[in-house]
């Protein structure tokens, strides 16, 4: 398995990690004013990223409470809607996601579901479809079958966040299919934050997916069908059958010998075939409670999987993205502050991974041209002759604090 490019510890968690390493050389309280002039800086730059965000996101918005003012063309909402998508996509590589390759979701429809759920999905219902997750880890979990009896340890790809872009077709394509989407308005672009989802059962976030019986649950309920129809056929109904064969034989001519059908005869074949009607309805009734059975079971799961929808995914992504962003950058800075030789990129690549690996277990793909990036942007690192040198904490922070005194500089 690759190894991921999240960084799997809080924001604060990675200041304390950092003003470790950096010992004496400056005093925490220093490293944590200049921790908190990075922050405010790139909170600062993703301020604009979500308002973009949620301009091209509002003609889509399915939860939207407020009026428009104009009634867009059809050329103007894909305009919005590319670039929405566009910039949502860059949101989720900064945040450090990666895409679901086609694939990854071919193999989790073929794949049995963890939840003893078959669902199928109509993929003629979207636009488009995009997957992306971040945080893949192996995992094992103890399924029990057989009333108990049955234990089977079954081994899994598991995501630790999964988010999910779909765009509905028209409304024109439903209407052909002569079946509206539950719940979601035709052309609206759905967007969704999931956690804790195992490879297998990617396919139960699609909003179409329909829960289909499995074929040993319909062995089970055909074969307890078959064995109970066949006693209630012998026990309550093969006289009366018997008589009424012999009955209908003599009205056609196939015996010669007549019939004779009692007022009682009559009432035990009611009485027949009203058993019989009884356990054909409690068979379907078995049935349907068993899909809704299945049903609730995947209603219950994406009930505790689910962490957000529409809006409220980017905000909650832009949020990662920053942090995602502040740590690469203080983790650069720190370790560039430690070499007073200086670094070139392979090197503090090599360095910071191999801290994460010896130091907490933590084996990551670290973004370094994001990380060097970024800090070369805020002018707080140079570069010469291919290795990177810092400046110090003391010039760091007059750097970081005359840039933000600049952020605004109008024409008086």
């Amino acid at each position: 398995m690759a190894a991921d490019r999240f960084i799997p510890y809080r924001k604060q968690d990675i200041i304390e990690m950092c003003i470790g390493e950096i010992g004496q050389q400056e005093s925490p309280e220093s490293f944590r004013q200049f921790s908190g002039l990075l922050a405010s800086f790139i909170h600062f730059e993703y301020h604009s990223v979500l308002e973009s965000l949620k301009n091209d996101y509002a003609p889509f918005d399915p939860n939207s409470d407020t009026r428009k003012l104009k009634t867009l063309s059809a050329e103007q909402r894909n305009q919005y809607r590319n670039s929405f998508a566009d910039n949502f996509s860059k949101l989720l590589d900064a945040a450090n996601f990666e895409k679901v390759t086609t694939q990854d979701l071919q193999e989790a429809l073929t794949e049995e579901s963890l939840f003893k759920v078959r669902l199928e999905v109509e993929f003629d219902d979207f636009e488009h479809v995009v997957f992306y997750r971040r945080g893949e880890s192996q995992l094992s979990e103890t399924i029990t079958s057989l009333w108990g009896l049955r234990k089977q340890t079954i081994n899994f790809t598991n995501y630790d966040r999964v988010a999910v872009f779909i765009t509905l077709k028209d409304k024109s394509h439903f209407e052909r299919k002569n079946k509206l989407p539950i719940g979601f308005e035709p052309g609206s672009t759905i967007i969704k934050l999931f956690q804790n989802v195992p490879k297998a059962d990617l396919e139960m976030l699609f909003p179409n997916s329909e829960v289909r019986m499995r074929r040993i649950d319909k062995m089970i309920i055909g074969a307890s069908a078959v064995v109970g129809g066949a006693i209630v056929l012998v026990t309550k109904l093969g006289a009366s059958i018997l008589l009424l064969a012999a009955l209908i034989g003599f009205w056609l001519g196939w015996r010669d010998e007549s019939v004779e059908m009692t007022q009682q005869h009559f009432l035990s074949f009611g009485i027949g075939v009203g058993v019989l009607g009884g356990f054909v309805f409690k068979e379907w009734s078995k049935f349907k409670n068993r899909k809704i059975k299945f049903m609730k079971a995947l209603s219950d799961n994406l009930y505790f999987k689910n962490l957000d929808n529409n809006a409220g995914v980017f905000h909650t992504l832009t949020d990662a993205a920053e942090e995602e962003d502040f740590k690469e950058a203080i983790l650069a800075y720190t370790f560039l502050n430690k070499a007073p030789a200086g670094l070139s990129a392979d090197e503090l690549d090599r360095e910071i991974e191999s801290w994460f690996t010896d130091k907490y277990q933590c084996k990551l793909d670290f973004e370094i041209s994001d990380a060097l990036g970024k800090l070369e942007r805020m002018q707080i690192i140079e570069c010469r002759q291919d290795k990177y040198y810092s400046l110090s904490l003391k010039e760091a922070k007059h750097r970081l604090d005359t840039q933000w005194d600049n952020f605004f500089s109008y024409n008086k």
